[in-house]
């Protein structure tokens, strides 16, 4: 996990396509019908509820932290450049270590503290993506904030080659864009979106550290446990727009099986330090790689190295 910028990604299996996020240990002891809605927590719609001091304190917080990170010549949008060099090996070995690897608990999905090996996951049908807002996020922020997952939504789609797209109904990876005083319109909502989710996740999304500024959860279809069918993505609301759209970023790549970071990964914003802001060259290839039909879901790394080293080589143009 990245301190200081976002995130916690987990990759849960879920015993029932209605408790998708519920953890691997043990299924839910029933399938819970969701409580009515409670006065006060309808869908934000047009309204905006004014943000509480709390929230505008931990506003200007963000804002000094991305100014520092600019500051210092981090949270780059360039892509990269002839300053950040990388070969075919750079690009197996990155892809590897992000792809198949996970630091995260299954459960919480906060870092273990270990690195565990893991098989390649990713998703086997359509990604709906679909945008929800807080009461407190201000009309233009919602606007922003959509639009830009619109927009990465179709140049993810373009990428990997694989059916991804906005859509305002029928999300199955839910991108939720709220302020620490929107806790409980998340906590409704995901109570209505994931039957059976337990109470240290939806805690999480409440109570988060300060210094967690975003995450991912991707859970898979019970049927097919290296195969996703739902994520739920937050970002808080109180991050000015860099740092916002890095997390868009950011959330949705790892939303889409590449869960795991590497210091060794540049130019890429799958790595710790906060130098690049946005998907980089490198990173646009290994999500292009997740999704080559050549690999096969539910491999481990050593199945599929020899493979991943020809289609790394072919990324760069280079004879096999």
């Amino acid at each position: 996990m990245r301190t200081g910028r976002r995130i916690a990604t987990a990759c849960a299996a879920a015993f029932a396509a209605l408790a998708l996020l519920a953890g691997c240990d043990m299924p839910p002891k029933s399938s819970p019908v969701p409580p009515s809605r409670p006065a006060g927590l309808a869908p934000a719609g047009d309204q905006v509820t004014p943000r509480s001091a709390a929230s505008a304190d931990l506003a200007r917080y963000y804002a000094a932290v991305q100014n520092d990170l600019l500051t210092r010549g981090l949270l780059r949008t360039d892509g990269g450049g002839p300053d950040t060099p990388y070969d075919a090996e750079d690009l197996e070995r990155n892809f590897i270590n992000i792809a198949f690897y996970n630091e995260y608990d299954s459960g919480a999905g906060l870092p273990t503290g270990g690195r565990s090996q893991g098989f390649l996951s990713r998703w086997p049908g359509s990604v709906r993506v679909g945008v929800e807002f807080g009461p407190s996020v201000p009309l233009e922020q919602r606007a922003k904030d959509k639009g830009a997952v619109e927009n990465y939504a179709d140049r993810l789609g373009r990428l990997t080659g694989h059916q991804i797209s906005a859509v305002s109904r029928g999300a199955n990876f839910h991108v939720f864009v709220a302020g620490l005083d929107d806790g409980p319109f998340v906590q409704e909502r995901l109570r209505r979106l994931v039957p059976g989710i337990r109470a240290e996740q939806l805690d999480l999304f409440v109570n988060l550290p300060r210094d967690i500024y975003c995450f991912v959860f991707a859970a898979a279809d019970p049927d097919r446990p290296y195969g996703y069918m739902r994520a739920v993505a937050l970002i808080r609301a109180e991050h000015p727009d860099l740092v916002r759209l890095s997390c868009v970023h950011e959330e949705m790549a790892q939303g889409l099986g590449l869960a795991n970071d590497s210091p060794a990964a540049r130019p890429s914003i799958f790595n710790d330090d906060d130098e690049f802001a946005l998907l980089t060259d490198q990173d646009e290839k290994l999500l292009s790689m997740l999704y080559d039909p050549r690999l096969t879901p539910g491999t481990s790394a050593e199945e599929a190295r020899p493979v991943i080293r020809i289609i790394a080589r072919e990324k760069l143009g280079l004879s096999l």
